[in-house]
């Protein structure tokens, strides 16, 4: 719980970094390269952040001397209800950044449409201040590419946990439970038996934090400093809101 405590203190750092950043490239009298630069240290940043983040998880789940330390990441008591009950593996879905460049994109596209007092007129016409409404039509056919593949994977991970959970009313923790005498006393045999899915639990939930992990930073590869910003701010503004 302290290195999560640690992580959501992290991400609200940065999030002030980010959004100051964001707010003093958006101005018009300080959009230049040297804060496209800026922006683009953070986003650096975020990616390290969150690669470290991933690194200790690993860490943790694929503990072997502790049988609890990958299932307590499906339902942390960290977490609130609300939140836990939309995890996906210990953490959010990858396409979940995806889908947050179309809804914040296109968000903020109207926004722009209504509000051009604070906008500024880009090459192809479209009222834009940089962010993601706007998105060019080569970005939105990677970021769509990305999507697909990225569900793909999602539906591989989530079906070796289906065959994960089909396997305990297999052999050898099912038969050992049925001829169990007392029911509920601890047994060496249980006990063995459990470690054995909770490895195989480890092994699927560092699965998925390798595709969160390899999602985020090619999609951030895909957007321009001030758009990666842009998403980075509403991930974490995101996240903090929901924990």
């Amino acid at each position: 719980m302290d290195s999560f405590n640690e992580w959501i203190e992290l991400e609200k750092n940065d999030l002030d970094e980010l959004v100051t950043a964001y707010s003093f490239s958006n101005d018009n009298n300080n959009s230049n390269n040297s804060d496209d630069e800026r922006l683009k240290r953070l986003v650096e940043k975020g990616i390290n952040h969150f690669e470290e983040y991933c690194k200790k998880r690993g860490e943790i789940i694929m503990d072997q001397n502790d049988i609890y330390d990958a299932t307590s990441f499906m339902c942390p008591v960290w977490g609130n209800s609300f939140g836990n009950a939309f995890l996906w593996f210990g953490g959010c879905r990858p396409s979940l950044f995806i889908r947050l460049v179309y809804s914040v994109g296109g968000s903020e596209f109207d926004q722009h449409l209504s509000d051009q007092l604070h906008t500024r007129r880009g090459g192809d016409g479209i009222i834009t201040r940089g962010n993601l409404a706007d998105i060019s039509g080569q970005q939105l056919h990677m970021v769509n590419a990305l999507h697909c593949r990225t569900m793909k994977e999602e539906h591989k991970i989530s079906s070796k946990m289906a065959t994960l959970q089909e396997q305990i009313a297999d052999k050898p923790l099912a038969v050992i439970a049925k001829n169990a005498e007392p029911v509920g006393e601890w047994s060496e045999e249980v006990e063995r038996a459990m470690k054995a899915h909770s490895v195989s639990l480890g092994g699927i939930l560092a699965e998925a934090d390798r595709l969160r992990l390899s999602t985020f930073k090619e999609l951030m590869a895909i957007l321009t400093p001030p758009q990666a910003v842009d998403l980075l701010i509403a991930t974490k503004k995101l996240h903090i809101s929901m924990r």
